[in-house]
């Protein structure tokens, strides 16, 4: 043996070595991809014919990087042999470790003694051997596997869940990793075996298969457990099937399937459930369907079809099974157009109520629903013009059909004085026609008319309303300590006829009418089109701002006064128009981000003093500590009956990734408490865990109070969106929308 002094052949490449600092490059190698051998010192063995290199080696070879101490390479059976502190890089990012390697077939296979292995860059194996064959399968025994960090800190060397197998197989061409007697471990722990389980390697963004299951005991539904099955079709598609078994509420399918495609998508969420425990005597069997959904598709540049659908087959099937807690389902079909600031749409809705007191004979099918909104890119004598045309055709079962025609067209000019004074000069034109057709059994002012009679009375009405209104504020502001002060009174100044809303004259879309701090300051203050306001009229409010350093405060009050009182007004509960002047509106935020955000909404009756409605939410943030409360006081409305309502919740982080959580809702005029939970969770980067406790103490029917025990966990094995291994439905809802 001898120091390399000449040029010799490595595999079929010619490489030219000196005895210090080798820097070596085979060229013609196979596919004409060269290979660059560096190190500290080479020696070449005539007889034996082996190279070995000491010192720093490195060997680049087609995307494959080997760092070794030493490296011995054997021309004649083209093996490779490295030892010490051994690390081998692949195409794909991922790197292997270990102390002593063989390596053939071009560095692609080889045995490997105290492996170590970091996929993705940050997903680890730790293995006692493993094999490298066929340049796609690594095959370990004795694996430990983990993608979570670990620091080399006393307390914190244990990964937070690691899985323990006797044999692991890694398939990069497949991207998949099969785990044998395999272990799952948290906290260094054993809590799950099983024989065989397979997932997809860190690479991977979405795959299908098997995500953990949910468990957890209802005194409803018994003992309950999700199967939930993601489906991976494509990069734009995918479907996630969750069965659910319980002990005494019968079983549950859900289904959930989702398409994106250029400038639109579409989302479909669907179940049947059997159970045969149903009804208020709990002896019924009984069958649930339900279906959700949207969906959107450009056709062009200006033209939009969609859908939204919200169905149920029982009015208490939704919240039996915690899929929704909706009590009123809205489904619309429209097609739609925009181009500029202008849009047109046509529409088609249907509405299904769950409550209690719906009727569902009695809501309306909005059919079809037509809206054009036109408002040119330019300017209309110095002013925004815009022109609105709306039209609908109502039809129910039992009660009133009717279509509407509404044109409105509106002009504004604002201005800005000299000395800072800001005017809105605005001009507007309505005008409408209804026709209506009522039951013989209708008097005016009825909601609806007498089911129990065939003959019906058609009836046209129209209405023009004119008006001509005026918006005027002044700011001041005032800047002191590094901190600005804005006092901006409000006047606005509206002149229109009396008669806007007609005796007879049906109202279907005003009919949940609240005077709040985001319409008072607004000429038309009543939502929708069949309810008015109108006569001479002024609002008036006073608003207050100052910005400091670490956040703001807001106050703003108002009220609205008229010459004449308007019995149609007046008559809506809780609309808060009364007489000539309207209730007392306030409103009062305070935040200092990010820790306090405090907000508080108001409605005082100005001829009794009482509270009609006053609304309280409070949300303070310290770390991943939150608490948030909020008190709602609420006078009688259309169809809801008066509320005082108490809702706190709190979160504490209490020891490094440990919270604990807990909230209440109660009603504190009837003084009961309406629901209650409180539990214990875990969070970190890797692992999430919690164990929560639900009590509800209302009932609904067939809806007996009930207590819920749920056990959730959410395993994160990578940074890719979809992962069979993730645990939760809502690990796909939250992060695999492609």
């Amino acid at each position: 043996m001898r120091p390399v002094l000449k040029r010799f052949l490595f595999g079929s490449a010619a490489l030219a070595f000196a005895a210090t600092g080798v820097v070596a490059r085979a060229q013609n190698t196979p596919a004409g991809k060269d290979m660059l051998l560096q190190a500290d010192t080479a020696v070449y063995d005539d007889k034996a014919k082996t190279v070995t290199a000491k010192g720093h080696v490195e060997i680049d070879y087609d995307g494959r990087i080997l760092l070794a101490d030493s490296v011995t390479y054997n021309q004649n059976t083209e093996v490779i042999t490295a030892s010490g502190h051994v690390s081998l890089l692949d195409k794909t990012g991922n790197v292997a470790f270990a102390e002593h390697v063989v390596l053939t077939d071009k560095m692609r296979d080889g045995a490997i003694q105290g492996f170590g292995a970091l996929l993705d860059g940050h997903t680890r194996m730790v293995a006692a051997t493993a094999q490298r064959k066929e340049g796609r399968y690594t095959i370990a025994r004795h694996v430990a596997y983990t993608p979570c960090k670990i620091c080399n800190k006393p307390g914190e060397r244990v990964p937070t869940w690691q899985i323990r197998a006797d044999k692991v197989e890694h398939d990069q061409v497949q991207h998949r990793v099969k785990f044998k007697d395999a272990t799952i471990e948290a906290f260094g722990v054993p809590v799950f075996y099983t024989p065989y389980f397979a997932e997809p390697d860190p690479s991977v963004h979405y795959a299908s298969g098997f995500l953990m299951p949910d468990v957890g005991s209802s005194s409803s539904n018994g003992y309950y457990i999700t199967l939930p099955y993601y489906w991976n079709m494509s990069k734009s598609r995918d479907a996630t099937i969750e069965p659910m078994f319980t002990t005494r509420g019968g079983q549950v399918l859900l289904g959930e399937y989702r398409q994106r495609w250029n400038e639109g998508g579409m989302w479909l969420q669907g179940s049947v459930a059997h159970n045969p425990r149903g009804g208020n005597s709990t002896h019924r069997t009984q069958y649930y369907t339900h279906l959700f959904g949207s969906g959107r598709a450009s056709l062009d540049d200006t033209w939009t079809f969609g859908y939204d659908a919200q169905l149920a087959s029982n009015d208490t099937y939704l919240k039996r099974y915690d899929i929704s807690q909706l009590d009123r389902l809205v489904s619309d079909l429209f097609f739609t157009g925009e181009q500029g600031r202008s849009r047109f749409t046509v529409a088609g809705y249907f509405f299904q109520g769950l409550r209690a007191s719906d009727n569902n004979r009695t809501f309306p099918v909005p059919l079809p629903l037509i809206e054009y909104t036109y408002i040119p890119a330019q300017k209309l004598v110095g002013g925004r013009f815009r022109l609105d045309i709306n039209t609908v055709a109502l039809t129910r079962d039992v009660g009133t059909n009717s279509q509407r025609l509404t044109a409105e067209a509106n002009w504004r000019l604002p201005a800005v004085s000299n000395n800072g004074m800001l005017w809105t000069f605005a001009l507007d034109a309505r005008g409408d026609v209804y026709h209506t057709d009522y039951a013989s059994g209708y008097q005016p002012g009825d909601a609806y008319s007498d089911p129990g009679t065939n003959a019906s009375k058609s009836v046209f009405k129209t209405r023009g309303l004119p008006y001509a209104a005026l918006d005027w504020r002044w700011p001041f502001i005032n800047s002191f300590a590094s901190r600005a002060i804005v006092l901006e009174p409000i006047v606005q100044l509206i002149a229109q006829p009396y008669g806007g809303n007609l005796t007879g004259m049906p109202n279907e879309d005003s009919l949940n009418i609240e005077l709040d701090d985001n319409n008072l300051l607004s000429f038309d203050q009543v939502p929708g089109n069949d309810l008015v306001v109108s006569g001479p009229r002024a609002n008036f409010g006073l608003r207050a701002e100052t910005r400091f350093e670490s956040g703001y405060a807001e106050a703003l009050i108002g009220q609205a006064l008229r010459l004449k009182e308007d019995p149609a007004l007046t008559a809506v509960p809780g609309a808060g128009f009364t007489g000539t002047s309207s209730d007392l509106i306030g409103r009062f935020s305070l935040k200092f981000q990010p820790y306090i955000d405090l907000t508080n909404r108001i409605d005082i009756d100005e001829q009794t003093g009482n509270v009609r409605r006053n609304e309280i939410y409070v949300t303070g943030t310290y770390g991943r500590n939150a608490t948030r409360i909020s008190y709602i006081e609420l006078s009688p409305t259309l169809g809801l009956p008066a509320r005082q309502e108490v809702n706190a919740q709190i979160d504490v982080n209490f020891y490094r990734n440990w919270q604990a959580f807990a909230a209440i809702r109660r009603d504190l005029k009837s003084d009961q408490t309406l629901d209650t939970e409180f539990g214990l969770g875990y969070e970190d980067d890797c692992l999430g865990i919690s164990l929560g406790y639900h009590r509800k103490y209302t009932a609904d029917r067939d809806l007996k109070p009930s207590t819920n025990y749920v056990l959730r966990f959410k395993l994160k094995t990578s940074n890719s969106p979809i992962q069979p291994f993730s645990l939760f439905p809502e690990d796909v809802f939250s992060y695999g929308r492609p």
